[in-house]
């Protein structure tokens, strides 16, 4: 599924060629913008379009660059497509960039404001909503690329905004278009005793605010700190209170909700971030990982005090892993995806590095195979997912090799059957064997 289908917010296919029609006379240079990021974005997955991959990239910047392009909200909208597939590719310096530049013009033109989706929209409902999406999608891209590099600092979040919350995907694609609700609406759903109907994009929001609430909060003295309890409440907070088919990504037809499965993604990433710091995991076996984020040393704690944060810190990886079972494609999620899946990675492996876990980590190994298939799928388009999956496969060859001079040791089997230390040997070996297979499989046709 192509990034536009990942991040919706250009107007539904089927509105294309009157778009185009309305905007002929007025803001020709805008619309082509748009429909130039498109092409490039799809050629991405196109592995047949590889020889004319630069030829369109190029064409598309320089539209966005060149001195006579109007500065209105479908540029955003071409240089957001842009962002994500760019960041996806590995380079990160370009997306930033693209993100600041994007970022001021959609501050200057209002973007994030009520009236721009009203003065903009002219009276047709789809073309006003697709305004309140690309505001709100633009805050959480530069909330995920805040949250997964831990580079910039999610500039929108402090920027004040009147925008309506978005419809669900169904109401956008069939254009019936209810009345917007708001963010206060959202936020103050659970004391205002109406019975109200929020889309998975809403949720998508407030996972996404969650994130910024915890990137704004002061650096922690310690797990003690009264602002990790507060963020804490907030994660669970937002899953306790969710509708009862919101809480999975699956439609009750089986089909991908891509909303709610972001917003799931970015709750238990959120959970990582906060809660990994003070947990007895001791992550230095994994700090060559860092295609996403530059390590961080995590000193592992002890006493019972830090038990909690270790198994929200589980918890949160184990669910990251759960989202990868979804029987829909891979490719059909956001790029952000391959860096949620790669901290979960760091967790596992962490936890599979230790002496203690040689007694009960099956399941855990079986996360570690998952989360190096799902990294190894998303790298025949996404580079990034190339680069995180080598760096996962690394470590875990690495401590692989401890363990098998560690099982050399006949005190490390101590309290294992014969029958039962065969078997773990067996399945680390089987382990490794697919990891090597898997990742020697993987074929980039990442953005040239």
């Amino acid at each position: 599924m192509p990034v536009e289908n990942q991040q919706p917010i250009s107007e539904p296919a089927a509105a294309m060629p009157e778009a185009a029609a309305r905007t002929s006379t007025e803001q020709p240079p805008s619309i082509e913008t748009l429909l130039a990021a498109i092409r490039w974005v799809g050629s991405l997955f196109l592995p047949e379009a590889a020889a004319i991959r630069r030829e369109l990239y190029d064409t598309v910047y320089q539209r966005i660059y060149a001195a006579d392009t109007t500065s209105d909200g479908y540029l955003v909208q071409a240089m957001l497509l842009l962002i994500v597939a760019l960041d996806g590719g590995c380079e990160q310096d370009k997306a930033r960039q693209l993100l600041g530049d994007v970022e001021t013009i959609a501050i200057q033109i209002g973007l994030h404001t009520k009236n721009f989706s009203i003065v903009n929209g002219r009276g047709i409902p789809i073309l006003e909503e697709s305004w309140r999406r690309t505001w709100w999608d633009l805050f959480i891209v530069d909330g995920m690329i805040a949250g997964v590099h831990r580079v910039t600092n999610f500039l929108l979040f402090d920027i004040p905004t009147d925008v309506p919350l978005p419809c669900e995907e169904h109401q956008y694609l069939s254009g019936n278009i209810p009345p917007p609700m708001t963010l206060e609406e959202l936020e103050t759903r659970d004391f205002s005793g109406e019975d109200r109907e929020f889309s998975s994009f809403a949720y998508r929001i407030l996972s996404g605010r969650t994130l910024g609430k915890f990137m704004r909060t002061p650096p922690f003295y310690g797990p003690e700190d009264e602002n990790v309890a507060r963020i804490e409440a907030l994660l669970t907070n937002w899953r306790l209170h969710l509708p009862q088919n919101k809480r999975d990504a699956l439609q009750h037809n089986g089909q991908l909700d891509e909303m709610m499965f972001q917003a799931h993604m970015m709750n238990h990433a959120t959970s990582i971030l906060l809660h990994q710091q003070f947990s007895q995991i001791d992550s230095s076996s994994t700090q060559s990982i860092n295609s996403c984020a530059p390590y961080q040393m995590v000193p592992a704690g002890g006493g019972d005090l830090f038990n909690a944060h270790t198994k929200h810190t589980i918890a949160a990886a184990s669910e990251i892993s759960k989202l990868i079972t979804h029987r829909v494609p891979l490719l059909s999620h956001t790029h952000f995806f391959t860096c949620v899946v790669t901290l979960s990675s760091i967790v596992h492996l962490s936890r599979w590095s230790l002496f203690w876990m040689a007694h009960d980590d099956t399941d855990l190994r079986e996360q570690i195979r998952l989360n190096v298939g799902a990294l190894s799928h998303l790298s025949s388009v996404w580079r990034a997912a190339s680069n995180a999956c080598g760096q996962v496969r690394s470590v875990a060859q690495e401590i692989y090799r401890v363990k098998k001079q560690q099982q050399s040791n006949s005190e490390y089997w101590l309290g294992f059957t014969p029958d039962a230390m065969i078997n773990s040997i067996a399945v680390d070996d089987s382990i490794i064997g697919d990891i090597e297979r898997i990742s020697g499989q993987n074929n980039t046709n990442a953005p040239q």
